[in-house]
């Protein structure tokens, strides 16, 4: 049987939701496995509604999309509200806690990040998205951080290789929560 993981990653435009998806098919393919990335996008660009699905497995994928998720990553209450009915009874829920005050009982676990504190503890905001990637990275336990280092430095290129050693630490931190 197969390995089929699937994630689905929401939150506003401009929170790097988009980032986050493609660094997890990046690495995944950089470790010789099978994925797919579907962005979906609100009408608005900045601050409207994003969120992609990514799938990763060693066998064939036969659709990109899903309707119910294996994970869920969330980075704010609104994406949180849109997307909690949407993620398998044994699934795995990451979420912001710096962002989301309102969470139900449910049937899948459920791990609270302070990313955006966490970010600006490194007096870099942007990098929360990062904090919560590494945290993932301990339960995914499919590729370790260094894999994740190789997609952002190809996603990043020459421009910005200089954001390399803010978003490293960002994403030890979010290892050790």
């Amino acid at each position: 049987m197969p390995m089929i993981k699937t994630i689905r990653i929401a939150g506003f435009g401009g929170q790097g939701v988009m980032l986050l998806g493609e660094l997890l098919a990046y690495s995944a393919t950089l470790k010789g496995l099978n994925t797919v990335f579907v962005p979906t996008y609100g009408p608005e660009t900045r601050g409207g509604t994003a969120n992609c699905m990514v799938t990763i497995s060693d066998g064939p994928i036969y659709s990109p999309v899903f309707n119910l998720s294996d994970d869920l990553i969330v980075l704010n209450e609104p994406s949180y509200l849109k997307f909690k009915n949407t993620i398998k009874d044994n699934g795995y829920l990451i979420y912001n806690s710096s962002l989301i005050s309102t969470l139900e009982k449910a049937s899948y676990e459920i791990k609270p990040v302070r990313a955006t504190e966490l970010a600006r503890e490194l007096e870099e905001p942007k990098v929360m998205n990062i904090v919560l990637l590494g945290t993932y990275l301990n339960h995914l336990k499919l590729f370790d951080h260094e894999t994740i280092l190789l997609a952002l430095k190809h996603f990043f290129g020459e421009k910005k290789v200089h954001l390399l050693p803010i978003n490293q630490k960002a994403l030890e931190i979010g290892v050790k929560q």
